[in-house]
């Protein structure tokens, strides 16, 4: 009873002495660890925790049974800890940051429509979105491996210097000689940036994610992997089957016809009248509002 009484104590201090501010700072840090582990499910990161929490155990149970070197090893390599969870987990790291950083908070209608989502750009991703759905169907009538990456927030510089410039409009006539199965550009990626042809022959990086069907090819793993590093959207055209499929976010959306390929692409990389308020109208929405009572 005296325990349980001692207790109550101590939960009572600390009620009274709860504030908003602990309120916040423990929603922020749930927030914070629902979104690490939302990151690190299904990659490579789950296991390394796994193998984490067995050091922690060994390390705990070396501590109650005395196990001196066992301790000392242990002791020795959770001193260096932080380099080394920076050095192993560097790849999940990087995709965390990069996922922050395209958030709605940074890539908001503020700063983005300002720039580049206006009426203009819109009719060009319109024709450019087309070309890409009507090149996507002659390819998989006549099964012939597409790889057309979509640039949207995340810039693909580094990717695009990996192919051959071309910086040019997008027709279904162009599309059909850089994916030609004799063409020296047709193994690699086709990148659009700005309704427009940027670079072809480019190099993407693969998925390392295991638990995808293993029926998909290198084509496939390498749609997702881009997907998976940056926020682009990515057309793929099966060799083997002719299927049309989109990669997004780490996601592949397969067995697509022409109408809903369309309306997928338009979806994502078309803003709605919603986004397209640029930077005054932003600012000074609520001075005209007022003017206007």
């Amino acid at each position: 009873m005296g325990f349980l009484s001692g207790w109550m104590t101590t939960i009572g201090a600390i009620v009274k002495t709860f504030s908003f501010s602990d309120a916040v700072d423990i929603v922020l840090v749930a927030i914070i660890i629902y979104y690490l582990f939302k990151l690190l499910r299904q990659t490579r990161a789950a296991q390394l925790i796994k193998g984490l929490a067995v050091l922690v155990i060994a390390y705990a149970v070396s501590a109650v049974f005395e196990l001196t070197m066992v301790n000392v090893i242990l002791t020795t390599v959770f001193e260096f800890a932080v380099i080394i969870l920076v050095i192993v987990f560097q790849p999940e790291l990087r995709r965390m940051l990069e996922h922050l950083g395209r958030s709605n908070i940074s890539k908001g209608s503020i700063f983005s429509s300002f720039s580049t989502k206006n009426d203009d750009l819109s009719s060009v991703w319109s024709k450019a979105i087309n070309d890409v759905a009507d090149s996507a169907m002659v390819f998989s009538n006549s099964k012939t491996g597409a790889l057309i990456v979509i640039e949207r927030n995340t810039l693909l510089t580094e990717i695009a210097s990996s192919g051959t410039e071309l910086n040019s409009s997008t027709s279904v006539a162009l599309f059909g000689n850089i994916f030609f199965n004799k063409a020296p550009l047709h193994d690699g990626a086709c990148i659009l940036r700005d309704g427009k042809i940027l670079s072809a022959g480019c190099i993407l990086p693969l998925t390392d994610n295991n638990h995808i069907s293993s029926s998909l090819g290198t084509r496939h793993r390498a749609a997702i992997g881009m997907s998976e590093e940056s926020d682009a959207v990515v057309v793929v055209v099966s060799e083997e089957t002719g299927i049309v499929s989109v990669a997004v976010g780490g996601k592949l959306i397969r067995e697509l016809d022409r109408k809903e390929l369309v309306d997928k692409l338009t979806t994502l990389i078309i803003p709605d009248d919603s986004e397209k308020q640029d930077l005054f109208t932003v600012l000074f929405k609520n001075r005209k509002e007022k003017d206007d009572e």
